[in-house]
């Protein structure tokens, strides 16, 4: 539980995110198996922990993709969406 409230770490990112589709219950458990994936491999390979950052999520993600969902989800809402790229300063 303690994980889970610490800022701007991948595993608090991590439980935010399956929190808000499965539950705190769920989303506990799937920390504790990351934290276990996390362990497994420090001691196979012999290397420390490196969070990821809270951020990690997003930075996969991409911008283009990013932006076709928000897209797809603000149509799905009934709202025509009309993007214009922001001219370099």
């Amino acid at each position: 539980m303690a994980v889970t409230r610490t800022k701007d770490t991948y595993l608090a990112a991590r439980y935010k995110r399956v929190a808000s589709r499965r539950g705190k219950k769920r989303a506990i458990v799937a920390v504790q198996h990351s934290m276990l994936i996390a362990i497994w491999h420090m001691l196979t390979h012999d290397v420390a922990y490196h969070d990821l950052g809270a951020n990690y999520f997003t930075e996969r993600a991409g911008t283009a993709r990013q932006t076709r969902r928000l897209v797809t989800q603000l149509n799905n809402l009934g709202y025509t969406v009309r993007l214009d790229p922001i001219a370099a300063a």
